[in-house]
């Protein structure tokens, strides 16, 4: 137990992520070799054993796969909705531009 506690230390002193995404991710992995550690041993706790039944089952890769999906969806809508605001950008900025030739066409027949 003592040389794991002295693996772990040593990854943590040597490789310490600067963002908290990274942070968290490092946490993530250690408690990850630490429960997988357990398990080789035989002395994981049961809740430790269903935590990882349940992500191995078939309705947790499925309930995965739905925010997936629905993450898709959302990053779809909202380049549908930024889309939709250039479009109505360019559709403005060529209105504009109609009615600035408009202007000058209408004056120059004044001139002549």
């Amino acid at each position: 137990m003592k040389k794991e506690n002295e693996s772990v230390n040593e990854v943590c002193n040597n490789h310490r992520a600067t963002t908290m995404e990274g942070r968290e991710m490092e946490l993530v992995n250690l408690a990850y070799d630490a429960v997988e550690e357990r398990i080789k041993n035989g002395s994981a706790s049961s809740q430790e054993l269903i935590h990882f039944l349940k992500l191995g089952s078939s309705s947790e890769r499925l309930s995965q796969e739905k925010m997936e999906s629905d993450m898709d969806l959302q990053r779809a809508k909202i380049e549908q909705i930024q889309s939709s605001q250039q479009m109505e950008s360019i559709i403005q900025n060529a209105i504009d531009a109609m009615k600035g030739y408009a202007y000058n066409s209408n004056s120059e027949e004044e001139d002549y």
